[in-house]
């Protein structure tokens, strides 16, 4: 009888736990878009006093609640933000905002706030329904002298300004008849969610940042894998144009293991980095013609990317025959990058971009319907198959 009503009681609770909902995930920031901040803007030393600067930015997850990132971080002076706004574009590429969706962001509650040098800050969260793979608008008014401005070179995208004070609240683009190839301040955007995964960060040089490719049009190799997994994943682009494993380059940035913490360590919901480094340290003066150093900064970035608990995808090397710098033993140096990227125990996968992108029939070189033109950015097209390459199941 004992045994019977054990069993009664089993059988109760285990129709009882496959009834209940299973319990929600809590929400948390997760990374949506993101760029590398590269250099202080050259010949800037004031910043933008009474500009409002509106930055065109492209999401890859959505969410209905969100917060944006500033960054002051080449900054020799503090920075005055005096009001930030975020809305979504009326259209693709639109610097006008779609009616009723501008929010005014807030710090700590106030409405401004002030980033010293070498700082990000980071707004409160705001209410605001942002679809996947869509356009934002994230303006910003600094009032006063204070710079220079920390910018990313190469967006690809069409941003706007005024210099006629603060158009932050505006709705309207008239105000903003200027136009910027660079993002200013803003270097990232998360939402609130329960439902996505984490965020995936591609940390790289001028082929993660699209150099060449369509402008305004989001298709970076970054942005056509957001295409593929932006209902669980954030995907955000660490790509900044000309950088370098080892040496500094300027507006190209600091080398990856500098600025490796600010820009995949310490982003929202990060959970893996797909490194996709190495050619510039190899085609730009000086060259590093020991592959063993260039594989050993590969190796650090993996390891501290694994003490922070990430996934990590190492990404080969692509040809540049044809591009001016190219030699053979420049190749040779590649060539023993790549075969140590194939069987590193270093990475939890890799995705062999060299092999996606080379011409069958001159291995050294970007397969011609890939190569943007100048045989070493790929284009739109090479963009494509790079991101269909990536494997979803080691995301």
């Amino acid at each position: 009888m004992v045994e019977c009503m054990t069993r009664f009681l089993l059988a109760v609770a285990l129709l009882v736990a496959a009834a209940s909902p299973a319990q929600a995930a809590a929400p948390r920031w997760v990374g949506t878009w993101a760029t590398a901040p590269s250099s202080a803007l050259p010949g800037n030393e004031n910043g933008y006093p009474n500009f409002s600067i509106r930055n065109i930015v492209h999401v890859s997850a959505g969410g209905k609640e969100i917060r944006v990132r500033l960054s002051n971080a080449y900054g020799r002076t503090p920075v005055f933000f005096g009001r930030v706004t975020v809305a979504r574009a009326a259209g693709p590429g639109s610097p006008s905002a779609l009616p009723g969706t501008m929010r005014t962001l807030t710090f700590g509650g106030a409405q401004s706030i002030t980033a010293p040098p070498g700082a990000d800050v980071v707004s409160d969260g705001v209410a605001l329904t942002v679809p996947a793979d869509s356009d934002l608008l994230v303006s910003v008014f600094t009032p006063e002298p204070g710079g220079p401005a920390t910018h990313h070179a190469l967006a690809m995208q069409d941003s706007y300004f005024t210099r006629d004070g603060d158009h932050t609240t505006d709705e309207s683009s008239a105000a903003f008849r200027e136009q910027t190839p660079n993002w200013h301040y803003v270097s990232g955007v998360d939402v609130r969610t329960s439902t996505l995964r984490g965020s995936v960060v591609a940390l790289g040089d001028s082929i993660t940042d699209g150099a060449n490719s369509t402008r305004n049009a989001n298709l970076r190799w970054p942005d056509q894998l957001a295409d593929r997994v932006n209902t669980r994943l954030g995907v955000l682009n660490a790509g900044i144009s000309g950088n370098r494993l080892l040496l500094d380059g300027g507006t190209a940035g600091p080398n990856a293991l500098a600025r490796l913490n600010r820009d995949v360590l310490t982003q929202s919901g990060v959970r893996t980095v797909i490194v996709f480094e190495g050619i510039n340290d190899i085609q730009q003066t000086p060259h590093q013609t020991d592959p063993a150093k260039i594989i050993a900064a590969l190796r650090q970035i993996a390891q501290r990317s694994h003490d922070r608990g990430l996934r990590v995808v190492g990404a080969t090397i692509t040809p540049f025959k044809g591009w001016y710098s190219y030699t053979a033993e420049l190749e040779e140096v590649r060539q023993a990058v790549n075969a140590w990227i194939r069987t590193a125990p270093a990475f939890d996968a890799v995705v062999d971009f060299d092999k996606v992108i080379r011409d069958p029939s001159d291995p050294q070189r970007i397969r011609p319907d890939y190569d943007e033109g100048d045989h070493l950015h790929p284009g739109d097209k090479g963009f494509e198959a790079m991101a269909k390459a990536v494997d979803l199941a080691v995301l």
